[in-house]
């Protein structure tokens, strides 16, 4: 009887150490084949028309996660899955910050209303509980939920409890533990927050208006926007305003909004492990 192929699906989320799992830790593990995330979109039928005997993918899922799990659970059922959570203030800190550094104009409460749920990003996306277990109900086993301020204190610990989930070898030498990129400062992000004001174009729903405005993008603004942060470092402190890019007070609210969510997350991680050992 032929063996059943065992795969393993790291599926995100952003802003959670994906980019560095995907380049420094996922392509040099031994005893596993990884798909690269570019190579995602043919995963199932790479799979499919390949004899490894354990497969690794990754994919940052984020708002997709649910339409990602069901198309792949379809026909992988027995998936393993890996997921990494952050606490949902500073998860979504992070996102915003990466959204003005793509040369948006937002404000925060723009990107991410707690009070009436009326930003670009909804309420919905953060509640992670209901994600893990969206992971158990269509897939057979039950997901590793690992946590990005394990990463941030011991990088360390926290590879050797997701290489033990994937039953590899652990040959420390070959992986880093130092982050790929680091995130721009306050100054930087105020100052492309600023720009964007006089270069973005709005959101497009003409399929052929949004192909200007992406060559628009990247053709003329893409290039411009490295120069601008790291030439905002020159500037003085007294260009900027003194109000901070992310009021301390909006994450506050959204840590005691998802507090309870996010227990139950640490919980279930907690509980996980223990099963493990």
């Amino acid at each position: 009887m032929k063996q059943e192929k065992e795969i393993f699906f790291h599926v995100g989320l952003g802003k959670t150490a994906s980019t560095y799992l995907q380049y420094q830790v996922f392509p040099k593990l031994t005893g596993i084949h990884y798909i690269q995330r570019t190579q995602f979109r043919h995963a199932k039928e790479y799979i499919a028309d390949t004899n490894y005997s354990k497969y690794l993918l990754s994919y940052e899922c984020d708002e997709q996660l649910e339409e990602v799990v069901d198309d792949f659970s379809t026909v992988y059922p027995q998936t393993k899955a890996i997921i990494v959570l952050r606490r949902q203030d500073s998860w979504i800190a992070s996102q915003y910050r990466r959204f003005i550094k793509n040369a948006r104009p937002h404000t925060f409460r723009d990107f991410f209303n707690i009070d009436d749920d009326s930003g670009h990003w909804k309420q919905k996306t953060m509640y992670f509980h209901q994600k893990i277990q969206y992971l158990e109900q269509n897939f057979q086993h039950k997901p590793l939920v690992l946590f990005h301020q394990d990463l941030k204190k011991s990088p360390l610990a926290f590879l050797k409890q997701l290489i033990a989930y994937l039953e590899v070898p652990f040959e420390e030498q070959k992986i880093s533990l130092k982050p790929i990129h680091k995130s721009y400062n306050e100054k930087q992000l105020k100052a492309m927050r600023w720009v964007s004001q006089y270069t973005y174009s709005g959101e497009v729903e003409n399929p052929k208006s949004r192909f200007l405005k992406y060559f628009r993008h990247y053709a003329y603004i893409a290039p411009m926007r490295y120069s601008l942060l790291y030439g905002a470092l020159l500037l003085p402190n007294t260009f900027f305003s003194k109000e901070p890019l992310i009021p301390e007070e909006e994450m506050k609210k959204i840590q005691e909004f998802y507090k309870e969510d996010w227990e139950k997350c640490l919980e279930y991680g907690k509980e996980n492990l223990l099963t493990q050992s």
